[in-house]
């Protein structure tokens, strides 16, 4: 059997005319005056830009790969025995006493409501609209937002002396969005690659705007290359290239500026540069970070091969930084390759079940360990507890990308139809959002004359974090943990010999064998 779907599918606005071949994705009879909906076709008419999800700017993307081994494969264990962190007491042991807060930092001291935060939202389009209610519900919800690669290149109001930002109108912005609504938990972090580090943006974030953390990127699950972004205009093009990216086609050729104005091309790629990891590059970079003021300094890392993960995980620890994102194949885009995002990089599970043996051995030497915290496609509670599970007691918290603004938009969407279908009868924003979202009372009671205040986008995350909560909680509670940080592997339970093997959680039928022999004699 096929894992894959290629030459079809809904990120790409393609489809094939009959049942395809398993493995090209062609049609079984591909047939001569065809106009060619699949991927191969629509590619004869618009080449490269049938490489990324469309339409860029209102999609975000998720790989289709239906990988052997994921999350589905392992369940969480229950018991009817005991409660760790509360007195086994039916009266106390509730599932609402659990407590789902979680802190990273080197000392602990990044502290968070709740063990998620968001995917990097960086120069895309989609990032870019939706910064505001995204910011806000992590701020409200207690969580870290994430401020992603090529904000300052990309403001098309930046300015710059001797090549380095010295003010960047979109970077001020998403810091204030998140600061005005702040409530002690959690934290605005601005991510960084090698175009952001060559014009300067960690200098001028930390000392000029006051960011506390700050994150390096090596890399993404999504892709194993730069970040991208398209141009719809000319005129954008040309600015990109002038500040140093790679934009194809060449905006400066008069032959490709002819072919814009004519309709065959529609769009420009800005493209960034590949980083080079060098160790002693990346000590001195953190210390440079330290020295500039950055409070907390982190890392983020993609799918790429084992070896690299060793270099993450060693790198982090020699330097003593304060979280390492670690982000597997299969997850989420703005825009990224379409079949990279697919047939790229090692898959979130086994990057998981990696990550937890070399943590061990760093651990059987007494290294330091930083909080690390696992991407890849997850969305709901139960990804979260066996995440947290799977690479106890070192996976702290999860990163969650494509879900969280998925929540957020759809808060957003209804809240303009529900203005829309009720702008008649003189219903005020509060009302409004009393009738349309389930938290509102308690964002309500929090938050007072302030509440309509709140963009719809932000309790619409609100609400989806709260959710999450609860379910966690709930899952918590069954498996008597009544706290995050005693969530461990033995909560977990495999449910076939290949996810037994690559993760060493016990097979179903083997666990708790130990247990069972004093039980029965």
């Amino acid at each position: 059997m096929s894992f894959s779907k290629p030459n079809r599918s809904a990120a790409t606005v393609t489809t094939t005319r009959v049942d395809p071949s398993p493995g090209s994705g062609l049609c079984s009879a591909c047939l001569d005056g065809c106009e060619g909906p699949c991927e191969v076709g629509r590619s004869a008419l618009k080449g490269r830009e049938m490489i990324y999800p469309q339409p860029f700017g209102l999609i975000t993307a998720g790989a289709e790969k239906d990988y052997p081994i994921d999350f589905s494969h392992f369940n969480i264990q229950g018991t009817c025995v005991g409660a760790v962190g509360t007195k086994p007491d039916s009266d106390l042991a509730i599932f609402p006493a659990v407590d789902c807060s979680t802190a990273l930092g080197a000392d602990g001291g990044l502290e968070m409501d709740f063990p998620v935060f968001t995917g990097a939202l960086g120069s895309t389009e989609i990032g870019r609209v939706n910064w505001e209610d995204i910011a806000v519900g992590a701020a409200i919800s207690g969580v870290i937002v994430v401020a992603g690669e090529n904000i300052c290149g990309m403001d098309p109001k930046a300015e710059f002396k001797n090549g380095r930002v010295s003010k960047s109108p979109e970077m001020e912005r998403r810091v204030s969005a998140f600061r005005k609504w702040y409530n002690g938990k959690g934290g605005v972090l601005v991510q960084a690659n090698v175009e952001d580090t060559k014009l300067g943006v960690p200098e001028y974030v930390i000392e000029k705007l006051g960011v506390e953390i700050f994150e390096l990127k090596w890399g993404q699950g999504a892709k194993d290359i730069g970040g991208e972004v398209k141009l719809p205009t000319l005129e954008r093009a040309l600015q990109l290239k002038s500040r140093g990216y790679i934009v194809l086609p060449d905006p400066t050729n008069p032959l490709v500026q002819a072919a814009f104005k004519a309709g065959g091309i529609s769009e420009f790629e800005r493209h960034s540069r590949l980083g080079m990891v060098d160790e002693d590059a990346f000590h001195k970079m953190v210390a440079h970070l330290r020295e500039t003021g950055a409070k907390y300094v982190t890392l983020k890392t993609g799918a790429y091969r084992p070896a690299d993960l060793a270099r993450a995980i060693r790198y982090a620890s020699d330097t003593k930084i304060d979280l390492l994102t670690i982000d597997g194949a299969g997850g989420g885009t703005g825009m990224s390759p379409w079949r990279m995002m697919n047939e790229w990089g090692i898959p979130t599970v086994e990057l998981e079940c990696l990550t937890y043996r070399m943590c061990e051995r760093l651990r059987k030497k007494k290294a330091y360990i930083p909080p690390i915290a696992i991407a890849g496609g997850l969305s709901l509670e139960d990804h979260i507890f066996k995440a947290l599970a799977l690479g106890a007691p070192y996976v702290k918290a999860v990163c969650l990308g494509r879900s969280i603004m998925t929540a957020a938009m759809v808060g957003k969407t209804h809240s303009k139809l529900m203005a829309e279908k009720f702008s008649h009868t003189g219903e005020s924003i509060e009302q409004g959002y009393l009738r349309l979202f389930a938290v509102s009372a308690q964002l309500k009671e929090r938050f007072g004359k302030d509440f309509a205040k709140l963009p719809a986008g932000a309790i619409g995350m609100y609400s989806y974090i709260d959710r999450l909560r609860q379910g966690l909680q709930q899952f918590m509670a069954g498996a008597r943990k009544f706290a995050v940080h005693y969530i461990n592997r033995n909560d977990l339970v495999a449910l076939t010999r290949e996810a037994a093997d690559i993760s060493g959680i016990p097979y179903v039928m083997e666990s708790d064998q130990e247990e069972i022999d004093k039980i029965l004699g």
